[in-house]
């Protein structure tokens, strides 16, 4: 699979990995229907299945986060690994801190507490990236003092635990804050980058590119809608989608079936044609998610479908704030 540099950092990575989110989830409804993570329905061997897929279908790069099934993802990626154990050496892993089921905690001790669990449930030594997660609402000269979770941060990654430090905010907003800073060598930008949301191309692209900070484009199949179309009875977690955008998918969708192509990989490959984002990581619930997206990285798309794509391309607001 094709590489990009992740923005100042050395790190090489696939331009599609797969986020973990709601790895294990049985059905995208249970996903929304049962929103509160303790009342999730979750099957963990369903979960680590799913990733021993990616992995055999050559995923190498995982994103998950200590908040993701109440840490299940975290322990599930190191059963994979058990399974797995020569992607050790291949998959690049990434893991956020600050925010679990049981809260936020951007404190100095906190992050390190955080990190350590990561490490322990996955059984790694350490890790190329840790990402404060979902600061939004806390005070950021807190969140980035000496004593607070960026502190924290640096210390680890002094100590050759951690090799770069991230934010990842699912809100907009809150991400442009923080990569505007200049702080943080990465950054994992949700709800602002699709074939239908454009929020990113505002400030974001622009404040990343003055730090070289990389992208990790999360969400890029707005919750299934980009990869599958409009379907009846399906539920999209903190999405409204008007009829209007809605229409719009299926226009998409109908030039991508003239060129045979599936769309799918067009909207997981059109988010990196933009040279500041390295990487999209498409949730994956279940196996034939996981597999799905590694072979859309792979397919070819000629230049003439990139070429009528573009009239379509145009911004819906599609994410609800929560």
């Amino acid at each position: 699979m094709r590489s990009k540099r992740l923005g100042r950092t050395e790190l090489q990575v696939p331009v599609v990995g797969i986020g973990t989110a709601f790895v294990g989830v049985p059905t995208q409804n249970d996903a929304v229907v049962e929103v509160d993570v303790k009342g999730r329905r979750l099957d963990t061997e369903l979960g680590v299945k799913t990733l021993v897929r990616a992995i055999d279908a050559g995923c190498e790069f995982i994103d998950t986060a200590v908040l993701y099934g109440r840490s299940m993802s975290e322990t599930m990626i190191g059963e994979a690994l058990r399974l797995r154990p020569a992607a050790r050496d291949k998959v690049i892993i990434t893991t956020k801190a600050g925010r679990s089921h049981q809260g936020y905690d951007f404190s100095f001790d906190g992050i390190l507490r955080s990190v350590e669990g990561s490490l322990e449930r996955m059984g790694l030594e350490r890790l190329p990236i840790v990402y404060i997660h979902d600061a939004m609402g806390q005070p950021i000269d807190e969140v980035l003092a000496e004593r607070g979770a960026l502190g924290a941060l640096r210390r680890l990654q002094s100590q050759g635990i951690i090799e770069h430090i991230g934010a990842a905010c699912n809100n907009p907003p809150t991400n442009l804050e923080y990569i505007r800073t200049g702080e943080f060598d990465a950054a994992v930008i949700a709800d602002c980058w699709s074939l239908i949301n454009h929020i990113a191309e505002r400030e974001i692209f622009a404040e990343a590119a003055k730090h070289d900070v990389g992208l990790i484009g999360a969400t890029p199949l707005e919750r299934s809608l980009l990869a599958t179309g409009p379907q009846a009875d399906t539920l999209y977690l903190n999405r409204l989608f008007s009829q209007e955008c809605l229409d719009h998918v299926r226009e998409i969708q109908r030039l991508c079936q003239r060129y045979d192509v599936p769309m799918v990989a067009v909207a997981l490959q059109w988010c990196t044609r933009h040279p500041q984002v390295a990487s999209v990581i498409p949730g994956a619930r279940i196996p034939e998610e996981a597999v799905s997206s590694m072979a859309a990285a792979e397919v070819s798309i000629p230049d003439e479908l990139w070429d009528d794509l573009s009239p379509l391309l145009r911004h819906f607001d599609t994410a609800v704030d929560v």
